[in-house]
This record gives structure tokens, C-alpha cells and sequence, in this order.
């Protein structure tokens, strides 16, 4: 009887601890950029969705953005397409357009709403074509050259983000839906382009002024000197890329949590996406799981 009680209460232990976290969120905006392993585990994509379907029933306000990497790779592998990568960014034309907005607006999209939608919640998936949500251009990618001067790529349909209209996720939310947004976006003149979701992620954030930008990783998160750095301010992010301390993927992620730290997002997290229920371990707990970003 008493392993029971003590069982128990331990379990009131975890709602209480949790208690000021709901209390301070309740109402806000939280955008997560869905993406890597916990979206191909069975037991990661249910864990995920439980977490985003409760916490809209708690009060919070989640808006999720995802990749779909994996998954395009496939299909042009087997439509026998040939794709190209340089520092990381897909170069993408006219039929590997094509392939990345089928897969990610039309299919892995469309795939989360019916996971969420399972585990009780009322998703709603979208674009950043949609109502005007994202407008971008073509993003030329700037390196340095052999002779030390700096040059600019053109990745083809590759685009940022200059521009967010929320109006239609802020409708969606007062309706008690939940915006689910593949990143492919609209250029002014009507191109579609293809958008890494970080930024996108990052775009809406700001867009919104939500509180948090969650971003899910394969990774614990910060990783100085093979540590896990749980809490950062912006000028420790700008020291560590100096020193080479931060460097490869992470450096792009840590320039879009600060890009929203810098417009307006109250906090930026870089958690890990493999670890089951991570974005309520993150939210409603003290100690949390991954590294916190903050202005400072």
C-alpha cells in the first residue's frame, strides 16, 4: 500500500511541478519545428502528437512547422531525378520543385494532421501559400571563394522568407484548431519556393510574437566541448561560432533562434526530438531537456 501511495504521489508531484508553467503559458503561442527522428519512430510520432494535443486542450496555443527530408530523398530517388547539395541546401529546379511540394504539402503533411487528429486534436493543415501566409524570394547563397573574395549561388527555387502574414493561423487558433504548415512558400510573383523549416519556423514565431520557438533536434541540444549547455544568451552563441565551438547544422539553427530572439520571441529551445514526450518535458518541467536561448 504504501510503494502505491508514494507511486501516486509522486505522480501529483509532476502535475503540481508543472502548475506554474500552465498557469504563465496559458493563452500563448508556442511554434515547433517538427522534424528528424521524431518523425519516422512509430513511438516518437504518437509521443508528439499526445504532446501538442494536450497542450491546445490545456490552453496553449501550438503551431507546428515540419520538415520532410527523409522523404523526398526517397522519391526522387526513385523517380530517378538527380539532386544536388551544396553546404547543405538542396539545389532545387523545376521538377525537384515539384517532388518537395507533393511530398511535403501533400503527403507527410497531411499525414501529421491524421496523427494529431487521432489522438483527439483538431489540426488543420497548411502552406505558406496559403492565405497569403508566407510571401519569399530567391535566396542566393553567399560563400567565400578560393581567391578569399565572396560570391553568391543560386540554388534554384530555394527561398527566405520576407514577409508573414498570421492572420490566417491566428483565425485557425480562435477556432481551437491547430496549424500544421509545410515550408514551401510564394514568391511576389507567384513561384513557388522551397524554404528550410527552421527558418520558416522561426519566421512565424516572430510573425506571431509567440513565447517559445521549439526547434526538435537528433541531438541533446548545445553541445560545447561535448557538454550540454542548458541555458545560453546571445552573446555566448556569437562566442562560441568564433571560436569554432558551435559549428556544421547547428550554426543555422542557433542564427534562426536568434533571429527570433531579436524580434520579439521570448525564448528559443534546441531540443531532443528522440527522447519520447521532449516537448512536454521542455515546456512543464524545471529542468527540462534541451538548450534554452535567451536575450542577453
Amino acid at each position: 500500500m504504501r510503494t502505491f501511495m508514494n507511486h501516486q504521489s509522486e505522480k501529483i508531484n509532476h502535475i503540481l511541478e508543472a502548475l506554474p508553467y500552465l498557469i504563465n503559458y496559458s493563452g500563448k503561442t508556442i511554434v515547433i519545428k517538427y522534424g528528424g527522428a521524431a518523425m519516422v519512430e512509430e513511438e516518437l510520432k504518437a509521443s508528439f502528437a499526445e504532446d501538442i494535443v494536450l497542450l491546445k486542450y490545456l490552453g496553449i496555443n501550438p503551431v507546428v512547422v515540419h520538415g520532410g527530408g527523409p522523404e523526398i530523398n526517397s522519391l526522387i530517388k526513385s523517380l530517378n531525378l538527380n539532386t544536388q547539395f551544396i553546404r547543405g541546401h538542396r539545389v532545387t529546379d523545376e521538377a525537384t520543385m515539384e517532388v518537395v511540394e507533393m511530398v511535403l504539402t501533400g503527403k507527410v503533411n497531411k499525414q501529421i494532421v491524421s496523427l494529431i487528429q487521432e489522438k483527439g486534436g483538431k489540426p488543420v493543415g497548411l502552406s505558406g501559400k496559403d492565405g497569403g501566409l508566407a510571401i519569399a524570394e530567391k535566396y542566393l547563397m553567399e560563400v567565400e571563394a578560393e581567391d578569399g573574395k565572396s560570391q553568391k549561388i543560386d540554388l534554384g527555387l530555394v527561398g527566405e522568407i520576407t514577409s508573414v502574414d498570421p492572420n490566417i493561423i491566428l483565425t485557425l487558433q480562435r477556432e481551437g484548431f491547430i496549424p500544421i504548415i509545410s515550408p514551401v512558400a510564394m514568391s511576389k510573383e507567384g513561384q513557388t519556393l522551397n524554404i528550410n523549416a527552421d527558418t520558416m519556423a522561426g519566421a512565424i514565431a516572430q510573425a506571431l510574437h509567440a513565447d517559445k520557438l521549439i526547434l526538435l533536434t537528433d541531438t541533446p541540444g548545445i553541445l560545447i566541448d561535448g557538454q550540454l549547455v542548458t541555458g545560453l544568451k546571445k552573446v555566448d552563441i556569437h562566442g562560441y561560432i568564433k571560436t569554432g565551438q558551435i559549428s556544421g547544422g547547428m550554426i543555422p539553427k542557433v542564427e534562426c533562434c536568434l533571429g527570433a530572439i531579436d524580434s520579439g520571441v521570448k525564448r528559443a529551445h534546441i531540443i531532443d526530438g528522440r527522447v519520447p514526450h521532449s516537448v512536454l518535458i521542455e515546456i512543464l518541467t524545471n529542468q527540462g531537456i534541451g538548450s534554452l536561448i535567451e536575450q542577453g
